[in-house]
């Protein structure tokens, strides 16, 4: 790990952060934990590799860096590899100003330039995560060579909020503020197991665990709900960002029931954007098809071993 990446390197604020990970020897051998405060708010990541080529994990709503743990180690040869804990989840730590995607974007943006990341940077985003990746890239383009995203309705063109609302309860359950944290707070494991199982398959057990802890710990149960609150507000910005189309190479990937939708809808943002469906997987592509995503990573971003 270089040298820059310890001197940014702060005590955490998360006291749990390693849970997952310090019983982990293939972990501890090619990864470590960071923490690094951007405008008052302490960032989580996880970092590895030391190669010229800078790839981003991003992950979504209800998980953590921790959704891409599995893969992590096939996407080192030749790149540096920083796994993020979004704004406000994960072990990711402080008061947001608010929670549309556009602001968010802006700590990550923050965080890689302060990283050292100014250019040539691969994104890859799950659910959310894919709301701030987009956000990232068309705010910042230049710090960008391509962009991948899985499974997620970008609204702001064709594809609107109230369209996507009738696809599952947890749209407008998750409006409900603050009856939804009222009735999950210190239910968070029931919650999330029933969720997982809900929009695709069951959680791993030690994925549960992690889970549970992380959308446990203070705000973070919080946080989650508005990222939903804040939808129409993204749907605005993205239409105004839409307005200078994507030019960086950009691919989705996403559950076979929903990939058109999907992908008719991130071409309002990206007209070239190439896409994949992926048959006999929900929503949950990292821990029901991460053989797939990993394939998929790695052609797109013309992966040298």
């Amino acid at each position: 790990m270089s040298a820059h990446l310890h001197s940014l390197s702060e005590a955490p604020l998360s006291e749990g952060y390693d849970a997952a990970t310090r019983d982990d020897p293939e972990f501890a051998q090619h990864f470590e934990h960071r923490f690094t405060t951007i405008d008052g708010l302490q960032m989580h990541y996880v970092v590895g590799g030391d190669g010229p080529r800078t790839i981003v994990l991003l992950h979504g709503f209800s998980e953590s860096w921790y959704e891409y743990r599995a893969i992590m180690p096939d996407l080192l040869p030749g790149h540096t590899v920083i796994a993020v804990d979004l704004p406000g989840l994960g072990d990711t730590t402080g008061e947001l100003p608010s929670h549309d995607k556009a602001t968010l974007a802006r700590y990550v943006h923050r965080l890689l330039l302060q990283l050292g990341h100014q250019e040539g940077v691969q994104l890859v985003a799950h659910d959310f995560g894919s709301a701030v990746a987009y956000a990232l890239a068309a705010q910042w383009p230049e710090q960008f060579d391509g962009l991948m995203i899985m499974d997620f309705g970008l609204v702001g063109g064709s594809l609107t909020f109230d369209q996507l609302k009738p696809l599952s309860f947890h749209f407008s359950f998750f409006q409900q503020e603050p009856l939804f944290e009222q009735l999950v707070a210190g239910q968070e494991r029931l919650f999330l197991s029933y969720f997982y199982q809900l929009l695709g398959a069951p959680a791993p057990e030690k994925s549960l665990e992690e889970y549970a802890r992380v959308y446990g710990r203070p705000g973070v149960l919080h946080n989650g709900s508005r990222y939903y609150q804040a939808w129409p507000q993204d749907e605005a910005d993205n239409r105004r960002l839409m307005l200078k189309p994507l030019d960086m190479p950009v691919h989705i990937i996403a559950q076979a029931q929903l990939f058109d939708a999907f992908h008719t809808a991130l071409k309002d943002a990206a007209p070239h954007a190439t896409g994949s469906p992926v048959e006999g997987v929900g929503h949950w592509l990292l821990h029901e098809a991460p053989g797939r995503v990993l394939k998929e990573i790695r052609a797109f971003f013309d992966y040298q071993d």
